[in-house]
């Protein structure tokens, strides 16, 4: 059963692991990566990515890209969103530490920070406004 407007919105902004897929050309299937996100309901999706990486260069060219998130417990359900990209611009230290305490305990975050400022490099943060939603809530199998 889908899910009503509020309640997809307040599941995509829960702290899951989404699954971004962008189209990699022709005779190739999409690209398909786990990766952090930040969404506050009727705002815009983004994701922070390496800037020179595979994942970039692809959403750059595409110009959209989809996510994906779902669970199985308490009740099986899951939101896609797909959309054009709203921009592109340089990521910064502060949007690094939003995601790394979004999905991580303190003490790991902060250890996780230093991680990436050694050796992440430049980093991209791409948004995207939903356009398209599909979801469900399942129940429980």
């Amino acid at each position: 059963m889908p899910l009503p407007e509020r309640e997809r919105q307040e599941f995509l902004a829960e702290p899951h692991v989404a699954a971004l897929s962008v189209s990699a050309g022709d005779a190739r299937a999409p690209l398909t990566v786990p990766i952090w996100y930040q969404y506050r309901p009727g705002g815009e999706v983004w994701v922070l990515t390496g800037a020179g990486s595979r994942k970039a260069e692809l959403i750059t060219a595409a110009g959209r890209f989809s996510l994906m998130i779902d669970r199985t417990e308490p009740t099986t359900r899951y939101v896609t969103v797909e959309g054009a990209i709203s921009r592109i611009e340089p990521g910064t230290d502060a949007q690094m530490a939003e995601l790394a305490h979004r999905y991580l305990p303190a003490d790991a975050a902060e250890r996780y920070l230093e991680f990436a400022r050694h050796n992440l490099g430049d980093h991209v943060a791409v948004f995207m406004r939903p356009q398209h939603w599909l979801s469900a809530d399942m129940g429980s199998f």
